[in-house]
């Protein structure tokens, strides 16, 4: 097979690839956001399913690259060590330079520690600890917290000093972000409720 024909094939499936990177990454953020756990699915597949094809995707996209750079090995090596010109040196260096600064910081988050923490800093509640034997999290809506805790949903509005307006089928975790409370709030809530009956 000649050269240029195995550089389209491989061209034109990592730009698939890239498209449906995009379009994968765009579908977990927005579509099936964090919280929507078993809830929303498309084509029958939840969010943290998209996640894993997200990430073979991206594998996949990552070979096709690395191939592509094998092919244009030779343009590369030329590119750097072809006859000098002027400013070519510290086009390389400053290549190098760029390089190295680019796989320091693709591989730092996968170096670094790993906190844990009771919220995100997006106001989602992560965690599944119980608090005085109280479970809720931040995509549970008012209505399944009700159902899972015995506490009912318009006590829970009340205390949270919520609109009457507010529908019980809105997660926690949005009416967190919309009116700033914390799950530990809703928890106390839910704790004083039993206590008291």
């Amino acid at each position: 097979m000649k050269r240029s024909k195995l550089n389209f094939i491989f061209d034109a499936v990592a730009f698939a690839g890239f498209v449906f990177l995009t379009t994968t990454g765009v579908l977990m953020r927005y579509v099936l956001p964090p919280g929507s756990k078993r809830f929303k699915t498309i084509w029958g597949l939840d969010r943290h399913e998209w996640g894993d094809i997200h990430f073979w995707i991206s594998i996949v996209f990552l070979g096709l690259l690395v191939m592509h750079l094998l092919l244009h090995w030779r343009w590369i090596i030329n590119l750097i060590t072809g006859k000098p010109r002027e400013g070519s040196g510290f086009r390389a260096g400053l290549g190098i330079v760029g390089v190295i600064a680019l796989l320091a910081l693709s591989i730092a988050p996968l170096l670094s520690p790993i906190e844990t923490t009771l919220e995100s800093r997006s106001g989602r509640d992560l965690s599944s600890v119980r608090h005085g034997n109280v479970q809720v999290w931040g995509s549970m809506t008012l209505l399944e917290a009700e159902k899972a805790t015995g506490v009912p949903a318009g006590y829970i509005i009340e205390k949270l000093k919520l609109p009457h307006s507010t529908e019980k089928e809105e997660c926690l975790g949005d009416l967190r972000k919309t009116y700033g409370f914390t799950m530990d709030d809703v928890r106390s809530i839910i704790l004083g409720y039993k206590e008291k009956h």
